[in-house]
């Protein structure tokens, strides 16, 4: 084993050395891999002045007339954003396994469980039953009333189906509920560690992401009297994420009230609350849907979906309840752009939301799997000198400190110099995909999914501590 693993890393070394996460061929024989790269901007497109005329007179010859040529810019807005290192990482380890390279991939935030039987087995006789045609933009009435109910006995939150607008995946609603409020120059306002489409989300609505940052020493939570100290008039809406990706942090319900005491000041400040994780979570933490604290339901966006508790991820299926003026604007949004989600994922979401509360036996079974594998990954990294750890409440993140390993000198990769160099590192000699910190807004920490098995996660930690041993820890004075 010792041996294979020593020629796949001299393999994957190679090979790593000359591609790029984006933009490089991935899946094109030979050369389509390479030391990764985590490009933090978009490239930037040549201006017209610099542009040659090559192509203009190569058309006019053959043409016999003058061609205008093809104006390649594109829009400021998209050039502003940067592309997921999320997605980024997951293809090319993907693109690694494919060529034969065995990477144990720990990048992409999706459950190794099969969908529960009794939901797809509503997809299925959905097909059968010739339930395939289009819905109406905001979702089936069956589906808006099922989640009605689960709103109102989990949450303690009260909407009529027409305040619900269900869409093709958790991200789609957050992108159109940013878009529906923000206006050019509003402010969102973003904890860090963040979810890495948050800040470019703000960007593509012309709104300015202001990141606050938090502690692993305070479990990633909010300070209130930061947030209360960045607050403009341009503030116009909070993002909060609770279980949370990338920290699996749980917001306790005293800290929430002491939030929503300030939202109450800020009239024109709005909340979007991110709780796709709210069944994966660890007891004695408990879930509290921000909408449900006194004065809040009107000024709370709530964004939910079925990817992560049910194992729907390819179902592609989520939903934003809220007050109608803020759901109406985001339906036109959907209307002018997907129209209505998939006829076949709302009826297995039906399914799903009838399996119990908090989704019954199937995701408490999850639940209790993913709680194995953090508490052997808390166990297993707590060993090693230097690492700093906020045990994850829920979710199947661990986002470790892994800082006191910059500046080490690796043998034949170079210095150490941040959580991407690491991340490239272990890579190259674990063979383990991992996401760098700073995509998620704190450059110390690395990220590590667990929602893999735990014989997956025990070779994982294995390769990783023999890939860090060799390592000179740097110095701090």
């Amino acid at each position: 084993m010792a041996n294979t693993l020593q020629s796949c890393s001299s393999s994957v070394s190679n090979l790593v050395s000359k591609s790029r996460f984006l933009g490089g061929d991935l899946g094109s024989e030979s050369r389509c891999f390479g030391s990764i790269s985590f490009p933090s901007k978009l490239p930037t497109l040549p201006n017209k002045s610099c542009k040659s005329t090559r192509m203009a007179a190569v058309v006019k010859a053959v043409s016999g007339f003058d061609q205008p040529e093809v104006d390649l810019s594109l829009s400021p807005r998209v050039n502003s954003v940067k592309p997921s290192k999320t997605v980024a990482i997951t293809d090319q380890a993907t693109a690694l396994v494919q060529a034969g390279i065995p990477v144990i991939r720990l990048a992409a935030g999706e459950p190794d469980f099969d969908t529960p039987v009794a939901i797809a087995e509503a997809g299925i006789n959905a097909i059968r039953e010739g339930y395939t045609r289009y819905t109406p933009n905001a979702g089936t009435l069956e589906v808006r009333e099922a989640i009605c109910r689960k709103l109102k006995e989990e949450n303690g939150i009260s909407y009529t189906p027409y305040q619900i607008l269900v869409s093709n995946g958790a991200k789609q609603s957050i992108i159109q509920a940013v878009l529906a409020v923000c206006s050019p120059g509003d402010e969102v306002i973003i904890p860090a560690p963040f979810w890495v489409s948050y800040p470019e989300m703000a960007r593509l609505a012309d709104a300015t992401p202001v990141i606050l940052p938090t502690l692993i020493s305070e479990n990633f939570l909010l300070d209130p009297k930061l947030l209360e100290s960045k607050l403009t008039e341009r503030s116009r809406l909070l993002i909060l994420c609770s279980p949370s990706n990338p920290t699996g942090s749980v917001y306790p319900k005293n800290l929430l009230e002491q939030i929503a005491q300030i939202v109450a000041r800020h009239p024109r400040l709005l909340v979007l609350s991110d709780e796709i994780y709210e069944h994966i979570i660890y007891a004695p933490a408990t879930h509290t849907s921000f909408a449900s604290l006194p004065g809040m339901w009107e000024r709370t966006l709530t964004v939910n979906g079925f990817s992560k508790a049910f194992a729907m991820t390819g179902w592609r299926l989520g939903y934003l309840a809220g007050p109608k003026h803020f759901v109406s604007a985001c339906g036109k949004i959907q209307s002018q752009s997907t129209s209505g989600a998939c006829s076949i994922s709302q009826k297995a979401a039906v399914a799903a939301l009838g399996l119990g509360y908090a989704g019954g036996e199937p995701v408490a079974a999850m639940v209790k799997a993913f709680r194995e594998r953090r508490d052997f990954l808390v166990k297993s990294f707590s060993e090693l000198d230097g690492v700093k750890i906020s045990e994850p409440k829920g979710a199947f993140y661990l986002f470790i400190d892994f800082s006191s390993y910059y500046g080490a000198e690796a043998e034949g990769f170079g210095i150490i110099e941040n959580s991407e160099s690491l991340c490239r590192y272990l890579l190259d000699q674990s063979q383990v995909a991992l996401v760098p910190g700073d995509a998620f807004g704190d450059d110390t920490c690395i990220r590590i999914s667990y929602a893999a098995s735990l014989t997956t996660l025990q070779a994982a930690v294995e390769r990783i501590k023999k890939a860090l041993s060799p390592l000179r820890r740097a110095v701090h004075v």
